[in-house]
């Protein structure tokens, strides 16, 4: 191929070598893949979230520049969720399920391109983190020696009934030389070194 293109170059007066003419072709190939690289970062879609979402004077949510009064649809484009839908609309992703009732989803994963969303006058929902739960071990604590495992029991619950500390669960597999801790059966009689 390349013979046949230095053949047509030189009817034009331009005579390059091997390594030249590689070089030009080579040359052509990046700037080609630049370009449609560039393209495709011009018109892809762009990212929402959070910082990029606005509040008009009613308090509903669109995105920057233009408020978008709720309810209204969308339109779902390639790589959108529920959760992405959500936060460009409410400034949560929380908000998924909001989408997904008034749209009767029965698989909200599954969301197709093109797909049409009624996306609902709904409050944003914000995350909330629950207090730690403290549990009660005195009640079910075990003091002796040796326990007989009962159905549902695991070497951490054990661990933790006996010593305070579910990580002890590995010393009452070794003493019991246990193959595989995971594997404990009801009427098992365990050693619990103390």
């Amino acid at each position: 191929m390349l013979d046949q293109l230095r053949k047509e170059l030189k009817k034009y007066g331009i005579n390059l070598s091997e390594s030249s003419l590689a070089m030009v072709l080579g040359a052509l190939v990046v700037i080609v893949v630049g370009f449609a690289a560039y393209r495709y970062i011009q018109t892809r879609p762009t990212a929402t979230g959070p910082a990029a979402q606005t509040e008009n004077q009613q308090g509903e949510l669109g995105t920057p520049g233009a408020a978008v009064a709720l309810p209204t649809s969308h339109t779902v484009v390639a790589g959108e969720t529920l959760w992405s839908i959500a936060e460009k609309y409410y400034a949560s992703g929380y908000n998924w399920v909001d989408i997904s009732a008034a749209n009767s989803l029965s698989n909200p994963g599954a969301i197709e391109v093109n797909q049409k969303l009624t996306i609902p006058k709904v409050e944003a929902k914000t995350p909330t983190v629950a207090q730690a739960m403290t549990t009660t071990v005195t009640a079910n604590k075990i003091t002796g020696g040796e326990y007989t495992v009962i159905k549902g029991d695991d070497l951490w619950d054990i661990a933790v009934r006996a010593y305070g500390d579910g990580y002890k669960w590995t010393q009452i597999a070794q003493a019991n030389n246990l193959a595989n801790p995971d594997m404990i059966y009801s009427g098992n009689v365990l050693k619990l070194p103390r």
